[in-house]
């Protein structure tokens, strides 16, 4: 008997082609049987009306701190996620010496917006190695789980303080290329750098300071495993000097044989052809020979400001970023000093002046901003007489430096180009961030982003071809063995959808999170049923107790 039978479903099985009408039977975790299954499985569905694909596949999260206390990695998993790449832009959780977790723990909160107070109520840091931390999270997850190494992690690691002042020695490389290998036969997907980051300090990460020798001696011992990616941020700020990090993936693909990808790539009004002087050195570097992707992802690019918590677009005007490292709740006296506002109102008109006439007041707490919500703040400062910077600042400290300032529509907003990006093989529908910039945006629901607008309202590809991004050509890519398809021996990682209303919800803005921290979350739409590994783990809008999920 089979576990588990899904009857009348529209089957998009991943591959890319026609959807067909079929049941699908799971057994021990695997798909087996497609077709007119006969008999009666122990747990059967009726999804008629809806599709049936397989599970999606976020290939960019940054779960690594989250997993530990959340292992269904909310709220990806609503969205029908069922795996996760997580552990991105050098950064992870291990390998870390005792005196080395305060440092990992700052470049996170810097970095990806998690504060050094939920690492505390939440991450024990019981492990040293990689392949602890892997053993430490595996336990009860709920999703499968792709986990790179991070370089910086790694450099640290091994070279301390100076990871951030120098190249690494023959022997430090060496030290490096053994840890790496450990990783990966602990079960570790690949690695992760970066081209752009810069730590609490503002110096660059460690993964930054790294020669070629050194990256082509760790691609190397990657793929000795006979698998491996290399996942890399691009230093997206200055066009020619991304190209070159484009290219540079090229020289590393070569050498050593491993899939390098790089996000994110975007489109920008500011930079209308950027992408595709982007894309087209993607090509160039295929010609070659080289296995280089892209990482594009659906949405717009929205985010919120609330002083009350991080934002990094102020990281670059320093009155308002020293004042942002002030604690709660001695920040409204740093933002509030009326001595202080001058140089304020000064800093960000010579820096971020341009996005606050894109700003529109949305979620407030006081009864003298609740008639500005869904306003722009360039028109409500217009009435009050003043500049746009003195004018946040006097909304914001009304509600206590909550009041949420949503930036919308700037970036990666017109999806007639975006879709150029989301259609092509050589960018893969990835960047996504989810469990990163948790108090800016939710990055999780771009599958919903893709169905919804590209597939459902405009029509720009079909849902087949969008299935096929989402599952088997990233499983395919990133090495994820028998998963992404829905074909008989492989993986029963699934989801049942109706395709008339998945969406991505609309953002919501809560306190869930260790350490009294608060995050945005987006709920599913249309989504009734996730499988994992052959196991339900999420139907009727609820979680099930089930715990099936491996690292990948």
């Amino acid at each position: 008997m089979n576990d588990l039978v899904i009857r009348n479903a529209r089957v998009v099985d991943g591959a890319g082609g026609a959807s067909f009408a079929a049941d699908v039977a799971v057994k021990d975790g695997l798909i087996s049987a497609i077709g007119a299954v006969a008999g009666t499985g122990r747990r059967e569905i009726d999804a008629k009306g809806h599709v049936l694909a397989p599970g999606f596949i976020d290939i960019h999260t940054h779960y690594d701190p989250q997993i530990c206390w959340d292992r269904m990695a909310t709220p990806s998993l609503e969205h029908g996620v069922t795996t996760v790449v997580m552990g991105n832009c050098s950064l992870t959780l291990a390998p870390v010496r005792p005196e080395g977790r305060l440092k990992l723990i700052k470049m996170f909160e810097k970095i990806e917006d998690i504060k050094e107070a939920t690492f505390d109520a939440a991450v024990p840091f019981t492990w040293e190695s990689f392949a602890d931390y892997l053993d430490h999270i595996r336990p009860g997850l709920g999703l499968n789980v792709g986990a790179l190494v991070g370089h910086s992690a790694l450099r640290f690691y091994v070279m301390g303080k100076e990871s951030q002042d120098r190249v690494a020695t023959d022997g430090e490389i060496a030290a490096m290329c053994a840890l790496l290998e450990e990783a990966m036969a602990a079960g570790a997907m690949g690695l992760s750098t970066s081209y752009i980051d810069i730590d609490e300090d503002g110096r660059p990460v460690p993964s930054r300071l790294a020669d070629m020798r050194e990256k082509i001696a760790l691609c190397k011992a990657m793929a000795k495993s006979g698998r491996g990616v290399l996942q890399t941020v691009p230093y997206f700020i200055d066009l020619e000097q991304q190209l070159a990090n484009i290219e540079e993936l090229g020289e590393l693909s070569l050498a050593s044989g491993v899939t390098c990808s790089i996000a994110p790539i975007i489109y920008s009004p500011v930079a209308p052809d950027a992408w595709k002087r982007s894309v087209a050195k993607l090509e160039e570097q295929r010609a070659r020979g080289a296995k280089v992707y892209g990482q594009s992802m659906p949405r717009s690019f929205d985010l919120n400001i609330r002083l009350s918590e991080t934002s990094f677009l102020l990281f670059g005007t320093p009155s308002w970023n020293a004042a942002m490292q002030v604690p709660m709740p001695d920040r409204v006296g740093a933002f509030g000093d009326a001595a202080a506002r001058a140089t304020l109102v000064e800093d960000a008109s010579k820096t971020i002046l341009p996005l606050m006439f894109g700003l529109r007041i949305g979620q407030t707490y006081s009864d003298a901003n609740k008639p500005l919500e869904g306003r722009m703040l360039a028109e409500v400062a217009q009435e009050m007489g003043k500049a746009l910077p003195d004018a946040m600042l006097d909304i914001a400290l009304r509600d206590g430096l909550q009041t949420e300032f949503q930036l919308k529509g700037a970036i990666h907003a017109n999806p007639d180009e975006v879709i150029q990006l989301l259609d092509n093989p050589l960018v893969h529908v990835g960047a996504s961030d989810a469990g990163a910039h948790v108090s800016q945006f939710c990055g999780a629901g771009d599958t919903g982003d893709l169905l919804d607008l590209y597939v459902r309202q405009r029509g720009d590809i079909t849902l087949e071809r969008a299935v096929h991004r989402l599952t088997g050509e990233l499983a395919q890519a990133w090495g994820l063995g028998e998963r992404g398809l829905i074909k008989e021996g492989y993986a029963a990682d699934l989801v049942i959808f109706d395709p008339d209303t998945i969406a991505r919800g609309k953002e919501e803005f809560v306190s869930d999170f260790p350490g009294e921290a608060r995050r945005y979350v987006c709920h599913a739409k249309g989504i009734d049923t996730v499988i994992v590994n052959g196991a339900i783990v999420r139907e009727a809008g609820a979680y099930t107790d089930a715990r099936a999920g491996v690292i990948v």
